[in-house]
């Protein structure tokens, strides 16, 4: 049995549904995510839908927030988002996303990430605000 300290992390529903892991949180204010490129979020061209990116920065972003918040539990609710898309991303590539904190303080948190390819390249890079509430109300 698993000391009563330590607690079973359940991704959200969002994360689920895209798919997308964590595999690096090694650094307060810096997370590392993966998400295959399902066909199921394709556009009618072929590639995947701009919101489905947007959608896979925001959670790396988010969690990039609340690990920065370090000791402090807090909420983390996003009250801007920015992205730039440079290339396609193609069905069957498996995107990086790679999140992190540029500044913040007590109330807010800017964010910047980088998605990318299996071939390196840089699909989208988005920036973000993220406004901070204790979980406990105060």
């Amino acid at each position: 049995m698993p000391p009563t300290d330590q607690r079973v992390q359940v991704p959200p529903n969002c994360d689920l549904t895209l798919g997308m892991v964590c595999v690096d949180k090694s650094e307060p204010g810096r997370t590392v995510w993966r998400m295959l490129a399902d066909e199921r979020f394709a556009n009618p061209v072929g590639i995947i839908q701009g919101g489905f990116v947007a959608a896979f920065a925001d959670s790396a972003m988010g969690a990039s927030s609340v690990t920065w918040a370090k000791e402090r539990k807090v909420f983390s609710a996003n009250a801007e988002l920015k992205v730039s898309f440079m290339k396609p991303a193609r069905v069957g590539t498996t995107l990086t996303c790679t999140a992190y904190v540029v500044s913040g303080g007590a109330r807010a948190a800017f964010l910047e990430c980088d998605v990318t390819d299996d071939d390196d390249r840089l699909i989208a890079r988005a920036t973000s605000t993220y406004l901070l509430t204790a979980r406990d109300g105060s």
